[in-house]
């Protein structure tokens, strides 16, 4: 029997709005196809959430001054490393809640969460101290002028002991997803993200009776708007429908778990801070260069995060589809996914490509006015989608060897990637060869392809599936 296309319209409309409800639970039987539709809808929808939190606020500092937006890029580049640690125990949540869940054992997947939240707690505080106290010498370690530092250490101040609404955020979402429970964290930065939009302008410049802060408005808005996301997800997380309900019980220290999640968090921990801190170096290399270059170079970088975040949504799905199904054994299955999700991640980043090839100048003129910033930032965005379509896999292929509990491989990856290629790279390239900022965005693009084509390689080989967690 035909069916029409209104009749086919209307099921993929019902699809969405299932996937967004979070109705769909089973994503180890039936159609590989609608189970990584069914989690990569809301995960993208939550990494677009997340990269509007960026977009949204580099849009508002961009009003304030060119220095404003270079103290954002150089505390943004910091900040990297909260969110490597943040991103590690995220990891680690997911890739033991995913398994468990898989298993059938709920009861120990939320003793795995219970676990991350007390390590997240600790941690959180830990680096908040630092952060505060010694906010100038940070962005002065970072290349900040004098100027810069005199006007935008608060900010800086705000963010870095701000942590743990990062850290929280970043933690139960990856909890949620590696439940199947994709639809909570997509609304917990909805949440975020609302409240974050409406507060950014209201604080830069302040409204009737609430004054003006300037750059540290941003800050402020910033994290109150992740701070409401977190008392969200932790209703949602003790009271709520998820999968995952922890409860008074739950909160005693298992020593087993514990250590199983620190040795695959340090791992994920590891491997996001090697890139994160490459991204440091190369900013570091880029202040050579003056505010403009800097400044062009952020708004740029915000600008990719804005299309690779999306991307990181089906690699999250990806994720929880290798954990789960792993844990129920279905080996075969847990591949096909990867593949499938790959295969689609390249198509999206490959359109957007052509778009920042044809429009860059416009989308970098959105942010600024300044000729120096829109002509820098043009050409960090059309160079580096140059290796977009190989980043699609790579990014893939990386999160699914973490949703399999083998944060290793992925740290090996990023390590020989960023360190050994990318960094000598750039700065051959930059000053040795005087090209200048463009030699750096030419080391972004070809370390972006080679991390891909390893990470093919390394996958195919499979020993990914026989990683114990």
């Amino acid at each position: 029997m035909k069916v029409s296309t209104f009749s086919k319209i209307a099921i993929f409309y019902r699809l969405i709005v299932d996937a967004l409800n979070g109705d769909h639970k089973e994503f180890t039987s039936g159609s590989i196809n609608k189970a990584l539709f069914m989690l990569s809808v809301p995960m993208i929808m939550e990494m677009v959430m997340e990269s509007v939190f960026a977009v949204v606020d580099v849009f508002f500092v961009g009003r304030i001054s060119v220095n404003a937006v270079a103290t954002v890029g150089l505390t943004e580049s910091v900040l990297m490393l909260i969110y490597s640690i943040s991103i590690g125990l995220s990891i680690a949540a997911t890739a033991l809640v995913s398994r468990r869940v898989g298993e059938k054992n709920n009861e120990e997947a939320i003793n795995s969460a219970t676990q991350a939240v007390f390590l997240t707690g600790i941690l959180s505080v830990l680096l908040a101290i630092p952060g505060i106290i010694y906010a100038k010498d940070i962005l002065r370690i970072m290349g900040g002028s004098e100027e810069l530092v005199a006007s935008g250490y608060n900010y800086a101040r705000i963010m870095l002991g701000g942590n743990v609404t990062i850290m929280f955020l970043f933690l139960f979402n990856g909890i949620f997803r590696g439940a199947g429970d994709a639809s909570i964290s997509m609304k917990a930065l909805w949440i975020a993200n609302l409240v974050n939009i409406i507060l950014d302008p209201v604080f830069i410049f302040g409204f009737k009776f609430i004054p003006g802060f300037g750059l540290d408005g941003a800050a402020i808005a910033t994290n109150i708007g992740r701070g409401v996301a977190v008392v969200y997800q932790i209703f949602m997380i003790t009271k709520g429908n998820s999968i995952i309900k922890i409860k008074i019980r739950n909160f005693r220290i298992n020593f087993a778990i514990m250590v199983n999640m620190i040795k695959i968090s340090l791992g994920g921990t590891s491997q996001f801070l090697i890139e994160s801190a490459s991204w440091i170096f190369l900013v570091r290399i880029l202040s050579t260069f003056g505010s403009d270059v800097l400044a062009g170079y952020t708004i740029a970088l915000r600008i990719v995060v804005f299309t690779i975040l999306p991307s990181m949504g089906l690699s999250n799905a990806a994720a929880t589809l290798v954990g789960q199904n792993l844990g129920a054994k279905e080996y075969d299955r847990a591949e096909q996914s990867v593949w499938k999700a790959a295969f689609y991640n390249m198509i999206f980043l490959g359109c957007v490509s052509v778009v920042f090839i044809f429009f860059a100048e416009q989308l970098i003129g959105i942010f600024s006015s300044d000729p120096i910033v829109i002509e820098n930032g043009k050409m960090c965005l059309q160079i580096l989608c140059i290796g977009y379509v190989f980043f699609a896999y790579g990014m893939v292929l990386t999160q699914s060897f973490n949703g399999a509990g083998d944060t290793r491989t992925p740290t090996f990856i990023n390590l020989f990637c960023h360190w050994v290629f990318q960094i000598p790279f750039a700065y051959f390239l930059s000053i040795f060869l005087k090209m200048g900022p463009k030699g750096t965005f030419i080391a972004v693009a070809a370390a972006f392809s080679l991390q891909a084509f390893i990470s093919m390689y390394l996958f195919k080989k499979g020993k990914w599936k026989s990683t114990m967690v």
